[in-house]
């Protein structure tokens, strides 16, 4: 059962704990990628999802089973191939020995999915997933089934190679509250990884936070109040990414072809109130805003033949935006 609370305050100071214990556990597994294990943690308490981006070897698989294991939740992988159906993830109706229909489910029906190289598969299981991510549910024969909750896609995707994918469309992007890219490590931290995955080093992992307390603090993120001016900004930000309407900027009209939606903005703001509770602070401010703002506007932005030509980069539009 979730812990219970006095007060809003008394439940906020106890997330920042508990983000401190999460990251502590993580650490014992994962070397580095802080910003990425903050964005991960960020969208699991915002009630969103993660699209992973980066070449294969960076850890993107144990980060995630890391995650599941210290949240205390369900967890499966699902690789991606080209012939991947839809019943392959939702689960598929079966003739029992009575010779009535019964459903067996499918692997999304878990707390966590890491859906590895998301793009192999083609546009008629990437539609299954559409629903899956909005919804919190799945349609077979006709009958609707709700999955687990709290419920988290996290997808990877490799930058590199191409062949033999689906390009992601707009409309399943726009669903991921996320698109974090993974570097990789630093010298010193390659030595690190390196040292513990040849070795017998296998650390324990304690369970921080269960399923039922998560879904507790998504709903109180959702309360913290957040004031007009870092609101206004949000949304600001999002409208400014539009080209050719009042707020464009110059350098949006010239090298965009189109810009960011209005979840953007909604992901802006509960992103900003979770990045200001996991540091102690009431309220968020506009620098909560600019901490999450890349991560949620990268894929959500397009670029036109200008920006191509002239080597312009996702990254700088959006510099030129905070």
């Amino acid at each position: 059962m979730a812990k219970q609370y006095n007060s809003d305050v008394e439940a906020l100071n106890d997330l920042v704990v508990n983000y401190g214990k999460l990251r502590n556990e993580i650490g014992k597994v994962i070397i580095g990628q802080d910003e990425v294990v903050r964005d991960v943690i960020i969208s699991i308490f915002s009630q969103g999802h993660c699209l992973l981006v980066g070449v294969p070897g960076l850890a993107k698989t144990l980060l995630v089973n890391t995650i599941a294991r210290v949240l205390g939740l369900s967890y499966n992988r699902i690789q991606f191939t080209p012939d991947l159906m839809p019943s392959d993830i939702i689960g598929t109706e079966i003739l029992d020995d009575n010779r009535h229909f019964k459903f067996i489910i499918g692997p999304l029906f878990a707390n966590i999915i890491l859906e590895d190289e998301i793009n192999r598969t083609p546009p008629k299981t990437q539609a299954a997933l559409l629903e899956a991510m909005q919804e919190r549910a799945v349609t077979a024969a006709g009958k609707r089934y709700e999955l687990d909750k709290p419920f988290f896609v996290l997808a990877t995707q490799n930058p590199i190679e191409q062949e033999g994918t689906y390009p992601l469309p707009e409309a399943q992007l726009d669903r991921f509250m996320f698109n974090v890219m993974l570097d990789y490590p630093t010298f010193e931290q390659e030595v690190q990884v390196v040292k513990n995955t040849t070795s017998e080093y296998n650390p324990d992992l304690a369970k921080i936070i269960s399923g039922e307390e998560i879904l507790y603090f998504q709903q109180l993120i959702r309360r913290i109040p957040i004031p007009d001016n870092v609101l206004n900004y949000a949304v600001n930000l999002s409208t400014k990414s539009r080209p050719n309407t009042p707020n464009a900027t110059t350098m949006v009209n010239n090298y965009l072809s189109w810009g960011a939606g209005p979840r953007a903005s909604q992901f802006l703001v509960v992103g900003a109130k979770c990045h200001a509770a996991f540091n102690g602070k009431y309220s968020p401010d506009i620098e909560d805003v600019k901490a999450v703002a890349p991560a949620i506007l990268r894929h959500r932005i397009v670029k036109n033949y200008k920006a191509e030509a002239e080597n312009i980069s996702v990254e700088q539009i959006i510099e030129s935006l905070l």
